[in-house]
């Protein structure tokens, strides 16, 4: 087994204690390895490495676990940098959800102009973490869970030579959400999907050697007037059915726009609102187990769970390792999507080994969803741009790209606002001109 060096930006954060149970319990893969936890915050690195070592130990695993909050320091030599960061923090991501609402566009960590400006803010610190790589650490491969992934992947592959994959478990969940909606297994499902992250689609979707597609029309059938149905997922199962396809989770805030607005509107709260009141309780927790001689993380009380960013490992491993794998990746395209051009940033699966990533070729987009990809694919692009190199006109351009920007003087409206609640984390060439 591969002996590395594993730089992990976000080393303090709340994802950060079930992200390190999931290397341990890959442990064994990465015998004598060293993984640095960096992050802006040393009393809470310190209580993740404490954590981190006592389960290394109880479970007999031989890793190196150090902390750094001189990020540059800690990415020196590094193979693999893990990033999974979150600038501004759970009330930056208020504001993100809560401004666009207050004008009518949806709302949302990833989607509209709340994930544009999530974009604007990792980027900004992607491209600190890109010059401190090519001085320390050149040759590190770069596996991100900063969010919105695609975007921060493409701004990385298109203006550098860093080596990125950014991740995701949508193409896993997804579809396992809709089957069970359904009353099926999901453990019988063999479903590969195409197109962008949080905007893929099922192109090959079997269930135990059958076809999935009419099991769900004969569910749909069944259940579209059964309100002991979660609404999210009848929602996800219509679409599915609508378009013959299975679609992402998020496809709901475009198939369903006004009503998704509706409702997060008359929400008196924001997701990220929801997140930071359980946040003291996610310490707490770490904090009562970094004193036990072998910590046990509360699925319920740890932030994600404890497999977080497993699906990382997991490409760690099968890169280092050489240990061959069918994964879902979000990387440049290289002719995979035909409907998609070279360069740009999809989610596929691709087939992971030691010489790399390489993106199956799983055929064409399904026609009926291709015009929304592309125009998400055309979004994607404008926006790496414009949070690498752009300035405001141009930042404004990307986001009316997106399917849920409408309106030019109401994007505006809400640009300039959430610019300046970000100011501090944001490029002076994106704000407006005093």
């Amino acid at each position: 087994m591969a002996r590395i060096r594993i730089a992990y930006v976000g080393g303090g954060s709340t994802r950060a204690p079930g992200t390190m149970a999931s290397l341990i319990a890959q442990g064994e893969r990465f015998a004598g390895s060293e993984v640095v936890l960096i992050d802006l915050d040393a009393e809470r690195l310190a209580l993740v490495q404490t954590i981190a070592q006592k389960m290394a130990r109880c479970r007999g695993v031989d890793l190196t676990i150090s902390t750094s909050t001189d990020r540059r320091a800690g990415l020196a030599d590094s193979d693999a940098v893990l990033t999974s960061f979150r600038p501004g923090g759970f009330q930056a991501r208020h504001l993100d959800e809560r401004i666009p609402l207050d004008h009518g566009v949806i709302g949302q960590e990833t989607q509209g102009p709340g994930g544009f400006f999530m974009a604007l803010r990792s980027i900004a610190v992607m491209q600190e973490i890109v010059v401190d790589l090519e001085a320390v650490a050149p040759k590190a491969l770069i596996v991100n869970y900063t969010n919105p992934v695609n975007i921060v992947a493409q701004a990385i592959a298109s203006h550098t030579s860093i080596p990125i994959v950014s991740l995701c478990e949508g193409p896993l969940y997804s579809p396992a959400m809709i089957a069970s909606a359904a009353g099926l297994d999901p453990d019988l499902l063999d479903v590969r999907s195409i197109g962008l992250n949080h905007a893929s689609w099922s192109v090959q979707h079997r269930y135990a050697e059958q076809d999935l597609m009419p099991l769900l029309a004969e569910a749909w059938e069944r259940l579209q007037g059964d309100e002991t149905l979660p609404l999210r997922e009848r929602r996800l199962l219509q679409i599915a059915v609508a378009m013959g396809t299975v679609p992402n989770e998020y496809a709901r805030y475009y198939f369903f726009t006004d009503e998704m607005l509706a409702e997060l509107r008359a929400k008196p709260t924001t997701r990220a609102q929801d997140i930071l009141a359980s946040v003291p309780d996610y310490w707490a927790h770490y904090r009562e187990q970094a004193e036990r001689d072998c910590p046990e993380l509360d699925p319920n009380r740890s932030r994600g769970g404890i497999d977080e960013l497993e699906l990382a490992i997991d490409v760690i491993d099968a890169i280092f390792n050489d240990r061959p794998a069918l994964l879902p990746v979000n990387v440049p395209n290289r002719g995979a999507i035909p409907d998609l051009p070279d360069d740009l940033v999809v989610e596929t699966f691709g087939y992971v080994d030691g010489s790399g990533i390489a993106p199956l070729a799983l055929g064409p987009l399904p026609r009926p969803v291709a015009g929304l990809v592309k125009a998400l694919g055309a979004y994607q692009a404008l926006a790496a741009d414009a949070a690498w190199h752009g300035s405001r006109r141009e930042a404004i351009q990307a986001l009316m790209a997106n399917p849920l920007c409408t309106s030019l003087p109401v994007t505006e409206a809400i640009y300039d606002e959430l610019a300046a609640a970000h100011r501090a984390y944001l490029p002076d060439r994106l704000l407006r001109s005093p």
